[in-house]
C-alpha cells in the first residue's frame, strides 16, 4: 500500500523527480566509470608484460630498472658486459633470455635494440604475442619495426627511412647508417608501441665509428665493411629471462643478485609492477575520492528537492494525518520515495555505465590500448548501488522528521 503510494507521489512530481533521477544516475554513473577505468588501467599496467619470470639488468632500484627496460623511461645506470650475459644464459635454469640494449632515439621515441626472439618471448595482456599489422618482420641488418604510436605520430609506412639519434636527447645522428622501416606492429597499448625495434647487431654497427658519446673523425667505415664485421655487442643495458621451471626462479634470482664479477639485479616484474602501481595508483583513488563526492552532491540535491516540496505538501500530509495515517507512515512514505529515487538512478547509471562500455571499449583499445571488461557486476558494484540507495534513506530522514513534527493544525492552515 505504502509503496504504490509513493509510487504515485513521484509521478505525480515527474518532472522534478526526474531531474533528480538523472543527476543520481549520471554520479552513480561516474563513480563506477571511474572504478572501471582504474581497475581496467590497473589490468592493463599489470599486463605489460606477461610470461616472463625475471628482468636482469645492471644493479639499481627494482622500479628503477623496470621503468627503463620495460617502460622505456628513465636511462639505466650501467650496462651489462656481453659475457656475464652469456653467464647468465648459460645457466641450467634458464629457458630462454631475449637481450635488450637501449640508450639511442628516433625523433622524441627510444630505439632498443634485441633479437628476433623479443617478437616471440615478449608478451603482453595475459600472453598475448606481438603481430606485425603492415609490412614483415626486420629481415635486413638496416630493417627497423616500429610500433604504432611510432607509426601514427611520425606518419612512417613501410619503406620509409629513419635516421637513428645518438642518445636519448641528442643532436648527433647515425644519418650514414639510415634505417628501413620494414614494418609496422599492431597497438598493444603498451610501452613497445613507442618503441623503434632494430637488430642487436645494427646498435653495434652504428657506433663502429664512434667512441666516447662522439662520433671519429675522418671518413665513416663504408656500409659492406660494417657488414663483414663480428657486430656481436660488448654490453646490453637488461635482459627478459624465462625458467625452466617456476621453483627455480628464486635461486637463480639469488644467483645474480650475488655475481661477483659485476653488480645485477634481477627482479621479478610481477613484485616490480606492484611496486610501481603503489606509486602511481594514487591518482585513480584521488579520482574515486571526487567520483564519491559527485554522488554525496546529487544525494544532496533530492534532499534540497524534499525539503523544498515540504511546504508545498503540507496540505497533503494533514489530509493523510486527518484520515487516519499515523506519524510514522508520512516519515515512512518520504523515506520511500527518497529510496524509489535513487535506486531508479543507480539502475539508469548502471546502465549509462555498461552501454558506454559495449559501445566504447573498441575505441578505447584501439586509441589507448586500455581493455576494459564488460563482466556482470561484482559485489562491489553492488555494494556501491545498494550503499547509494542506503544513503539516500538515511539522509532523506531529515525532511521526513521535519514532516513528520508538522501538525495537524498547522498543516490544514491557509496562509494569506
Amino acid at each position: 500500500m505504502i509503496l504504490r503510494l509513493a509510487w504515485r507521489s513521484l509521478l505525480a512530481r515527474r518532472l522534478t523527480v526526474a531531474l533528480t533521477v538523472l543527476s543520481i544516475a549520471l554520479s552513480v554513473g561516474l563513480f563506477l566509470g571511474v572504478e572501471k577505468v582504474r581497475t581496467g588501467a590497473r589490468a592493463s599496467f599489470a599486463d605489460t608484460i606477461s610470461d616472463t619470470d625475471l628482468i636482469v639488468g645492471a644493479r639499481s632500484g627494482s622500479v628503477q630498472l623496470l621503468l627503463y627496460s620495460v617502460f622505456r623511461i628513465g636511462a639505466a645506470t650501467n650496462n651489462v658486459t656481453w659475457e656475464s650475459y652469456q653467464d647468465i644464459a648459460a645457466r641450467p635454469e634458464v629457458d630462454w633470455i631475449v637481450p635488450m640494449s637501449l640508450g639511442d632515439s628516433h625523433r622524441g621515441f627510444r630505439v632498443m635494440g634485441t633479437t628476433e626472439e623479443f617478437f616471440t618471448r615478449y608478451k603482453y595482456r595475459g600472453g598475448r604475442f606481438l603481430r606485425v599489422a603492415r609490412g614483415a618482420p626486420m629481415a635486413d641488418l638496416y630493417d627497423a619495426v616500429i610500433g604504432a604510436d611510432v607509426a601514427t605520430s611520425l606518419g612512417y609506412a613501410p619503406g620509409d627511412p629513419i635516421v637513428v639519434a645518438h642518445g636519448l636527447a641528442s643532436f648527433l645522428k647515425h644519418d650514414d647508417q639510415p634505417f628501413r622501416v620494414a614494418g609496422v606492429l599492431e597497438k598493444t597499448g603498451t610501452p613497445v608501441d613507442r618503441t623503434v625495434i632494430v637488430s642487436l647487431e645494427a646498435i653495434s654497427a652504428i657506433h663502429v665509428d664512434w667512441g666516447s658519446g662522439a662520433r671519429a673523425p675522418g671518413p665513416g667505415t663504408p656500409a659492406d665493411r660494417i657488414r663483414a664485421m663480428d657486430l656481436t655487442p660488448e654490453a646490453i643495458t637488461a635482459a627478459l629471462v624465462g625458467v625452466k621451471s617456476r621453483l627455480k626462479i628464486f635461486s637463480l634470482q639469488r644467483w645474480v643478485n650475488e655475481y661477483g664479477e659485476e653488480p645485477l639485479l634481477a627482479i621479478l616484474p610481477g613484485l616490480a609492477l606492484q611496486e610501481l602501481w603503489a606509486i602511481v595508483g594514487v591518482a585513480g583513488t584521488a579520482l574515486i575520492a571526487v567520483s564519491g563526492m559527485v554522488v554525496v552532491t546529487a544525494l544532496l540535491g533530492m534532499i534540497a528537492m524534499i525539503l523544498s516540496g515540504l511546504d508545498a505538501r503540507r496540505r497533503e500530509m494533514a489530509i493523510f494525518r486527518a484520515m487516519g495515517a499515523r506519524p510514522r507512515v508520512i516519515l515512512g512514505l518520504l523515506v520511500l520515495e527518497a529510496m524509489l529515487c535513487a535506486a531508479l538512478g543507480a539502475a539508469l547509471g548502471l546502465a549509462l555505465v555498461y552501454g558506454g562500455l559495449a559501445l566504447g571499449r573498441p575505441a578505447i583499445d584501439a586509441a589507448w590500448g586500455l581493455w576494459l571488461p564488460l563482466d556482470p557486476p561484482g559485489r562491489a558494484e553492488l555494494a556501491v548501488l545498494a550503499g547509494v540507495i542506503a544513503a539516500a534513506g538515511i539522509a532523506s530522514l531529515v525532511p521526513a522528521l521535519r514532516a513528520y513534527k508538522l501538525s495537524l493544525s498547522d498543516g490544514m492552515m491557509v496562509k494569506t
